[in-house]
């Protein structure tokens, strides 16, 4: 899988492009900022761009999304408990769901805790997870905004995310990169929440 990183607005979100070859099939994830580049980047590598999902409902996050979705014409996935808040048209994602990416498998994880709706996106494959703001390298995502729930947070890191190897990167919504063997050596808020 390639993965294309655009980072944009003042709290540096990171949206993403994935695909596996030039002219082949895309999938945009989290477009908070920005939509141009992430249509000057498909035009470049001539691709053709099956759907934008959306890991929460945050406008740092999906900002981009309505002049995306009207210049492809493809559809807006996001989790059915955050579709509320998040206001627009939008097909409803559920934990298990899984898209294919030119036969690469993304499976969505529901994580909530940052969000009610919050998800991961996840590529055995390729050994990758789309975090959004459940986790990044060095803390996991705030559980004081609106529909924020620590305990729900506590859930999603102990009973999926600790469950992952290793060799798993984590691709997330804010930050650079890492892998899951660097995170639970490094990241102090993660280590706090999961049971030891």
């Amino acid at each position: 899988m390639n993965i294309k990183r655009l980072i944009g607005g003042t709290l540096e979100s990171n949206g993403y492009i994935i695909y596996q070859k030039q002219g082949g099939a895309a999938y945009i994830i989290d477009p908070g900022y920005s939509p141009e580049k992430f249509l000057k980047f498909l035009r470049e590598e001539k691709l053709s761009l099956r759907g934008i999902i959306l890991t929460h409902h945050h406008y740092d996050h999906t900002g981009g999304v309505v002049k995306l979705s009207a210049e492809t014409d493809c559809p807006v996935y996001i989790h059915q408990r955050d579709a509320d808040l998040y206001g627009e048209p939008a097909e409803f994602l559920q934990d298990g769901d899984t898209f294919d990416l030119d036969g690469e498998e993304l499976q969505v994880i529901h994580t909530p805790g940052h969000t009610e709706g919050g998800i991961c996106l996840v590529s055995k494959k390729s050994r990758v997870a789309f975090t959004g703001d459940t986790l990044f390298s060095n803390e996991v995502g705030r559980v004081d905004l609106q529909d924020g729930d620590l305990e729900k947070m506590r859930r999603s890191l102990n009973d999926i995310i600790n469950r992952w190897d290793n060799d798993i990167t984590v691709w997330p919504g804010h930050g650079k990169e890492a892998q899951m063997k660097r995170i639970r050596r490094e990241n102090p808020e993660f280590l706090e929440l999961i049971d030891r």
